[in-house]
């Protein structure tokens, strides 16, 4: 299969579909997704060139995100990983997409934004579109679209099992953001797994979803605390410096009087009083596999649907 042979298929002259695959302006909608669909059925993928090494990264608009640490921290990590392997990087939100098929990249790269708000991808772009830190929300594998995340039920393991290594008897859980955003519905049944698999309590009363934002944070600590747990787990957003100043206005101590595991914050959690005890992605692993992944894709090379990898507990102080 050649531009030629595409521009056959498609009724048009192999110059407009040059244009359609160079991201050129003054083809008209119609005939674009027309030939990307062709080409998609033929499994043809135009020959990138130095010129068009470039990576966009689409964004949530809303930098009240209830994950926009962690967007903050895979961004940071792309941007460096990237550049390094030859890429170019534009940054856009994902409400800016209609500027999308003004740009010339070779691949995009999501990053917290949800699969559905992207649902039309391979009618729209001949390009690679990899989720990050996201699963796929069906059973549909969908062409030119792939998935890169974290074993999220391995992070609640790890906070869970060192709970209980360390002798705590009852925790208390709050999950940044709400059920069937981001990972949250996926790291409440982790959590329930685990309480059981580990001999732990599992009421309902135990587990909370914080919603957007860190506004609940203090009311729902205050609950878990009038149920006599004497650890928090809090993964997502900005929990580790939240409940600490929760716990604080509760006159409470970490860990003297209750154990506090959150989600690692690079410029926080370390200097935190005391040091918090973390989960984290591998935010540099997970940006040198996407940038690898495009880059086998380019060459042609099969890549995975979906590749996951591990978290990693640091232990610190906040465990007692």
């Amino acid at each position: 299969m050649n531009i030629r042979k595409i521009a056959q298929l498609a009724g048009v002259s192999p110059a407009t579909v040059s244009r359609v695959f160079s991201r050129n302006p003054g083809v008209s909608p119609e005939v674009a997704k027309r030939i990307i669909k062709i080409a998609a059925a033929h499994n043809y993928h135009p020959r990138i060139s130095e010129k068009q090494k470039n990576v966009v990264l689409i964004t949530p608009y809303n930098s009240v995100y209830p994950v926009q640490s962690c967007i903050d921290m895979l961004l940071m990590a792309l941007t460096q990983e990237l550049p390094k392997n030859g890429f170019r990087v534009e940054i856009l939100p994902v409400n800016s997409l209609e500027r999308l098929p003004d740009v010339r990249f070779c691949a995009a790269v999501a990053i917290g934004v949800e699969p559905s708000e992207l649902a039309d991808w391979d009618d729209r772009f001949n390009e690679p579109l990899i989720f990050l830190d996201r699963s796929p929300t069906d059973s549909k594998h969908r062409k030119n679209v792939y998935f890169v995340n974290s074993n999220e039920n391995e992070c609640v393991e790890l906070a869970i099992s060192h709970f209980k290594e360390r002798k705590c008897r009852k925790i208390g859980c709050i999950i940044h953001g709400n059920p069937g955003e981001g990972n949250a519905s996926v790291r409440e049944k982790a959590i329930r797994q685990n309480l059981k698999k580990f001999d732990f309590p599992c009421e309902d009363n135990l587990i909370h979803f914080s919603g957007n934002g860190s506004e609940r944070y203090v009311e729902l600590t205050g609950k878990l605390l009038k149920l006599g747990v004497d650890a928090l787990f809090c993964p997502g957003g900005n929990a580790g410096i939240t409940v600490l100043y929760a716990l604080s206005l509760y006159g409470r101590e970490v860990p003297q009087d209750i154990s506090l595991i959150a989600s690692e914050q690079t410029f926080f959690s370390s200097y935190a009083v005391p040091p918090q005890t973390t989960v984290t992605q591998e935010y540099q692993l997970l940006a040198a596999e996407v940038t690898g992944l495009i880059g086998r894709y380019l060459d042609n090379e099969s890549i995975p649907y979906i590749t996951t990898l591990p978290y990693r507990l640091i232990k610190r102080e906040s465990v007692k």
